[in-house]
Order: C-alpha cells, then sequence, then structure tokens
C-alpha cells in the first residue's frame, strides 16, 4: 500500500508558508540594516558636534606660536586642525602659488606664499583671496611686503593629490588643491612644515590678497538623516507584522 499524495490544499498552504517566511527574513534583515543605518547616523551626530565645539574652541583662543620641526610628526587633524596660530618671518613672495578657488567673493585664487622663519624652516602661509584679473602678482604689489611680518592664523593641513574632479598640475601651475609637499617641491624648498596657515582677516596694503575667509560652517544633517533611516525600519518592521498576522487570518478563516 502506497502513501497518497498531499492534498492541492496542503500543497499552496506549504508555499505559501514558504513565501512568507522568504518575505519576513528579507524584511527583517532589511530593518536590521535600516537600524544599523540610523545608529551610524547617531555616532556621526555626536562627532560632528564635538568638532564644532573643538571648532569653535580653537578659533577663539589666543594664537599660539606655530609648531616647529620637533612637532611636525604629532601634527594631526583631530588635535591641530583649526588651532589659531602665529609665526613671524620674511615672505618669499617670487615662490607664491595660486590655487584656484570658488569663495563668497566669487571665483580667483588662493595666494599661497612661503613664510621664511628665524630657524630656516619653512610655512607655506595661505594670505588669502584674490580675483582672477589680480592673480598676476605684479598687478598687486602693494600687498607683497618685504621685511619681516607677523602672521596671525588657522592652521591647516595639506590637501595633497588635487579635488576629487581636478588634478594638480605643478607643471604648468595649475593648482586645484593647497598641496603643501607639491608646491613646495615645485619651488625647489626645504625644510617646509606640513601644514599651511589661512591667514586671518588683518587687512593687507592695497587690500588684496584678503584673508580671513575660511569656512567654519560645518553641514549637520546627520539627525535627519538618523530620523529618516528608523523611520523606514519602523515601516518594514510594521509590514512585517502586518503580512504575519495577515497570515494568520487567511489561516483562520
Amino acid at each position: 500500500m502506497t502513501d497518497s499524495p498531499p492534498s492541492t490544499a496542503a500543497q499552496s498552504r506549504s508555499r505559501s508558508l514558504l513565501t512568507l517566511g522568504i518575505w519576513v527574513a528579507s524584511l527583517l534583515v532589511l530593518t536590521a540594516v535600516l537600524i544599523a543605518l540610523g545608529v551610524w547616523q547617531v555616532e556621526r551626530l555626536h562627532w560632528k558636534l564635538d568638532l564644532i565645539a573643538r571648532v569653535d574652541a580653537r578659533v577663539h583662543a589666543p594664537p599660539q606660536p606655530a609648531p616647529g620641526p620637533s612637532e611636525w610628526p604629532s601634527v594631526n587633524a583631530k588635535d591641530d586642525e583649526y588651532r589659531r596660530i602665529q609665526a613671524t618671518g620674511t615672505l618669499l613672495n617670487d615662490d607664491e602659488a595660486q590655487v584656484y578657488a570658488v569663495t563668497d567673493l566669487g571665483p580667483g585664487y588662493w595666494v599661497m606664499t612661503p613664510l621664511k622663519v628665524a630657524d630656516g624652516t619653512i610655512i607655506l602661509i595661505n594670505r588669502g583671496f584674490v580675483p582672477t584679473d589680480r592673480r598676476d602678482r605684479a598687478k598687486r604689489t602693494d600687498g607683497n611686503p618685504s621685511g619681516q611680518v607677523t602672521i596671525t592664523g588657522l592652521l591647516r593641513l595639506s590637501e595633497p593629490l588635487g579635488t576629487l574632479l581636478r588634478s594638480n598640475v605643478p607643471a604648468a601651475e595649475r593648482w586645484y588643491s593647497r598641496d603643501v609637499a607639491a608646491i613646495a617641491r615645485s619651488r625647489g624648498l626645504t625644510n617646509v612644515a606640513p601644514y599651511f596657515m589661512d591667514a586671518d582677516a588683518t587687512p593687507n596694503i592695497g587690500g588684496l590678497p584678503v584673508g580671513g575667509l575660511t569656512q567654519l560652517v560645518f553641514p549637520n544633517s546627520h539627525l535627519v538623516y538618523a530620523i529618516t533611516w528608523f523611520g523606514m525600519a519602523a515601516m518594514t518592521l510594521g509590514m512585517t507584522v502586518y503580512l504575519v498576522r495577515s497570515e494568520r487570518r487567511r489561516t483562520r478563516s
């Protein structure tokens, strides 16, 4: 005597449960992923708030001497970027580089000039912004001081390799990022600090370059993103519960 084949209703029930299981498993995995993304955004929110607080404290602190050679190896973004620093030396105006920039004043260039300090080391100074028609140093000779100067500003880390869309071309004097090492090499400079300084808004003779344009506004949408991810997680979890309850009601009927 052989077993009779399962009824069509039983087969349909089995397929229905299998389909439901796949949907439920998929939605639970998606819910877990969305919750993880929400948690990550909360962590990013705390990081961003801490960054904003640290930067605010640094930019309003009294200026400190620019880090010297013994401190160069330890300079890093977390502990040093946007520190208010000060350096005294002689500007090597003939070795300046102009880096393409778009600012609140329009398109133009950052004027990056080496500052040679008393111990012979060099700090690259972003002296500020000049419009495109004043890029040529010969058109702003009043703003190129000779002799000893003291410059105050914010410590910034080098920006190597150019930008996401444009690479620096030193041979053609096309600079799109403030790459300290590359600019130093192109000028034959040695003993150069691994950072540069954004000069403050102290006016230069002749009005150019215009300093004090460092962007200190940090976008902070992490809370919105976190709410979005958690909201989507709640929706997928709700959909899971709905599917399970619907299957139960269908089974009972």
